[in-house]
């Protein structure tokens, strides 16, 4: 695993925990981490269950004990490691959103396809799909339950940047994070709406807003930089099936750390999620009897439901963590049986077609169709 911060945390649990749960065909053995200062990429070893560290990925690559690299890093080397590590012919999981840019998600893309011929494969770190009860919610909709869509509605609210004050971080750097809101938190809400529908975003209309735009610099609080990538993302879109969409990504929601909801519409009734009760859906069913019809909450927590049966007795919840769980066990169950992960780096590229449609729109104030040749 190359990176040991945050997602490097959420993963490593992931992979300490999957073996110890899901009954696969493969096991995951921790071999190494990699990190940039000695000391930390030394102490998130031990801690995080890694049997050993380096502080240069190449060397992670070169390692013939080594069969997948997982990318925890910053986007501007999602790129660089991935490519390197599919012609070492070495599985890939890399975190969300793919890369930096248009064209260099369109390299990796086409770097799993190729790969694929030898069968390695590439998946990309989506793991709100991995939330039982969002796997029920696409189930749901791909059986008819909800008729025809209509509407999505979505939205990913967080306020950790909301104070002048915060420090001028990677994430606020367009060359390190590649935008803002837009493809930190946006980039989920874009995935979710495609996956949960099965129709891919045909069009985008959008604006963009950077709310502070000098910051004090990490390293020297008395002195400011600037912030060069978006606050806030805000779009209408429109599915390949006819039906319509608004998004919205900010990290100026004061009050709202990590809320993440959305909702669908369709002729037969409705489905709605939110991460906060991330155990829980709710289905409006239009076909009921008037007398009887209203929102039901469901909670997703039974063994027949999405990846539940492995752990706990019903109405005993799951959290935040075991979403990467199901991500690692969906990795494996597709390496062993050769066939392509889901979200794979083709399913991230039209993600990141989508976040470059965004820039477009909200730069020219233009509607952009995501099948014009800038978007291919």
């Amino acid at each position: 695993m190359v990176g040991h911060a945050f997602m490097g945390a959420a993963h490593s649990q992931a992979w300490r925990t999957v073996n110890r749960v899901f009954d696969l065909p493969l096991r995951a053995r921790m071999v190494a981490v990699c990190g940039r200062d000695p000391r930390r990429t030394a102490e998130a070893a031990d801690r995080l269950g890694w049997e050993g560290h380096h502080t240069d990925w190449r060397e992670l690559i070169a390692r013939d004990d080594i069969d997948l690299v997982d990318i925890c890093t910053p986007g501007d080397s999602h790129a660089e490691i991935a490519l390197a590590a599919l012609a070492a012919g070495k599985h890939v999981l890399c975190e969300k959103p793919l890369a930096n840019t248009l064209d260099e998600a369109e390299a990796m893309a086409g770097a799993a396809d190729a790969a694929r011929a030898n069968g390695i494969r590439a998946m990309c770190g989506f793991n709100y799909r991995r939330v039982p009860a969002v796997t029920l919610m696409r189930d749901m909709i791909a059986r008819g339950d909800i008729g025809t869509v209509r509407h999505v509605r979505a939205a990913y609210l967080q306020d950790w940047i909301v104070d002048p004050a915060h420090p001028l971080v990677w994430r606020l750097q367009r060359d390190r994070a590649g935008s803002g809101a837009l493809g930190d938190i946006g980039a989920h809400i874009i995935d979710l709406t495609q996956y949960l529908t099965g129709q891919h975003i045909t069009g985008v209309s959008a604006l963009t807003e950077t709310f502070i735009r000098q910051r004090p610099l990490p390293e020297a609080p008395a002195e400011t930089g600037t912030v060069t990538v978006d606050d806030a993302a805000i779009l209408t879109a429109r599915l390949e099936g006819g039906a319509i969409a608004t998004l919205e990504a900010t990290r100026f929601a004061t009050g709202r750390k990590n809320a993440l909801r959305v909702e669908i519409n369709g002729s037969h009734g409705s489905l709605a999620f939110d991460l906060e009760r991330l155990n829980e859906l709710e289905f409006f069913d239009a076909t009921a009897p008037p007398t009887t019809r209203g929102f039901t909450t469901v909670l997703v927590t039974e063994p027949e439901h999405p990846y539940l049966a492995a752990w706990w007795p019903p109405g005993h919840l799951i959290g935040y963590e075991h979403t990467f769980t199901h991500q690692m066990r969906d990795l494996i169950e597709a390496i062993a049986h050769g066939r392509d992960p889901e979200p794979s780096f083709t399913d991230a590229l039209s993600v990141q077609r989508v976040i470059d449609a965004v820039e477009h729109s909200a730069r020219t104030g233009t509607w952009q169709p995501l099948d014009s040749p800038t978007h291919r």
